[in-house]
């Protein structure tokens, strides 16, 4: 595995996200809502460095299953999500890839009632975009690797790493005959 960003490129990052949050919301109260699993690490350090009036929920959206790589049919829960009318709300994920889940979530949350519906993600994956929408703020630029690390797995495995690597095809390839 290749390091694509260091653990304090990841940290200079997120408070970077985390400043641009604060110059579009001031202090007006945000919920945020995270899209689990791969968003957990990335949300507990973003709502740490936002002083706004937070309400926290998640929203478990899967695409990826077993040792796939490539996307498959996107399926939501939404029976953790707080009351979200009348608010602003952020969408937090780990990675923009194909944009299929954030579309499908904003459309979601556009119909909940809410004041706005934004999105933040770490990563923004060059080249895989399917759609023309576009998150609001992002982290980093990355090229068109399978990352893991700082939330995002392959084969449920990588989420606790405090940086963000490159799976070489040849671990790809091992890893799915294991």
């Amino acid at each position: 595995m290749k390091t694509i960003l260091d653990e304090q490129q990841v940290r200079d990052g997120v408070q970077k996200m985390a400043r641009q949050i604060h110059e579009t919301y001031g202090d007006d109260p945000l919920t945020i809502i995270g899209v689990m699993t791969g968003s957990l690490v990335l949300l507990a350090d973003l709502i740490r460095l936002l002083t706004m009036p937070l309400r926290v929920g998640v929203v478990q959206a899967r695409s990826y299953r077993g040792a796939t790589t490539t996307a498959g049919q996107l399926t939501l829960n939404t029976d953790l999500l707080p009351d979200v009318a009348g608010r602003h709300v952020l969408l937090v994920d780990d990675i923009f890839d194909t944009g299929q889940t954030l579309l499908s979530l904003v459309k979601h949350f556009d119909t909940l009632g809410s004041t706005s519906v934004r999105s933040a993600v770490l990563l923004r994956k060059h080249g895989r975009q399917a759609v023309r929408l576009q998150p609001d703020f992002v982290a980093f630029e990355i090229p068109d690797e399978f990352v893991v690390g700082y939330g995002l797995d392959y084969q449920d495995e990588y989420r606790n790493l405090p940086y963000i690597g490159a799976l070489e095809p040849a671990d790809l390839v091992a890893e799915s005959r294991s």
